[in-house]
């Protein structure tokens, strides 16, 4: 049992199922998103090292591509798809707050486990994460306006979720903490994501079983985002000459986006309509990493048949 619920699969499912069947918690777990958000964001950025920002020169191109892959291509095919599919205004909303957030946490460690070019990854997310300082408010007041999120709530939740953990992971990795916390680092980031997604899922229960046809546009939009995309992403990087490696790097930060934290501002910022996008995301995007995975590990028996 405990080994069950150490496995990311099982914790992020049983977040989904909960969500739907024991939906009455999310108005209590909803004051634990950002806090679970926080400390997800700071034990991921643990894998940025110290001395990361002084290898300027060899960052440079990974860094342009994260940014291009994370908001050139990836938010600008959300956008798009949503602008054709979706008609109602707080699920728009939500859907540009997915386009405007940086890529997923899941990218650098399923980089690894897929066997892409790690730090090319790291590279492209850590610079994705930085320009999202920038990207996010004009994200927000070109496609939403203005009048529609608070300016100083807005500037407070990026601090929270993007200044502060990288700050924080800084100042563990300074004092070497890092070793006492490397072995539960994953099960917490786990457990973090579950009260997201729970919360996420929850909260939107009701509008899922009440307005079904309101979910076939959005699964249509995420699905383009992810399986499509991902699928022409790869055929792209690989007629331009791009190794496996560099394809697996290119092809995750085009397809993942850290829904967690769109979900987080849905929720503290508008409507929990606007949250619904980012449920429906992360429900695809396990699938989506589960076919991924599934994917290489029958390439692997190819290999060794």
């Amino acid at each position: 049992m405990l080994k069950w619920l150490a496995n990311r699969n099982v914790i992020l499912f049983l977040a989904i199922a909960l969500g739907i069947v024991l939906p009455q918690a999310s108005h209590w777990s909803e004051k634990l998103m950002m806090p679970a958000l926080g400390l997800a964001m700071t034990l991921a950025t643990l894998s940025v090292p110290s001395d990361y920002f002084r290898r300027f020169r060899a960052m440079i191109v990974p860094s342009l591509a994260g940014v291009a892959m994370t908001y050139g291509v990836l938010g600008s095919v959300i956008i798009g798809a949503a602008a054709l599919l979706i008609a109602d205004r707080n699920v728009w909303i939500g859907f540009v707050l997915i386009a405007a957030v940086p890529p997923a946490v899941a990218v650098i460690p399923f980089t690894a486990i897929l066997e892409g070019e790690t730090a090319y990854t790291l590279s492209g997310t850590v610079a994705a994460y930085l320009a999202a300082l920038a990207v996010m408010p004009v994200v927000f007041w070109v496609f939403i306006g203005p009048g529609h999120a608070d300016p100083v709530k807005l500037l407070w939740v990026m601090l929270l979720l993007i200044i502060l953990p990288l700050v924080l992971s800084r100042l563990i990795l300074h004092f070497r903490l890092d070793g006492r916390i490397n072995p539960v680092r994953g099960i917490l980031t786990d457990w973090s994501f579950f009260i997201v997604v729970y919360t996420m899922i929850g909260m939107n229960r009701d509008l899922i079983f009440s307005r079904p046809l309101l979910i076939l546009p959005v699964a249509g939009v995420v699905a383009a985002a992810t399986f499509l995309l991902g699928w022409i992403v790869e055929k792209c990087a690989y007629r331009c000459g791009a190794d496996r490696g560099r394809t697996v790097s290119l092809t995750l930060l085009g397809t993942l986006k850290n829904q967690g934290i769109a979900g987080g501002l849905a929720i503290a910022l508008f409507e929990k309509e606007a949250a619904l996008p980012s449920a429906i995301y992360s429900i695809f995007m396990i699938l989506y990493i589960l076919w991924l995975d599934w994917r290489h590990r029958r390439r692997l028996r190819r290999l060794t048949a």
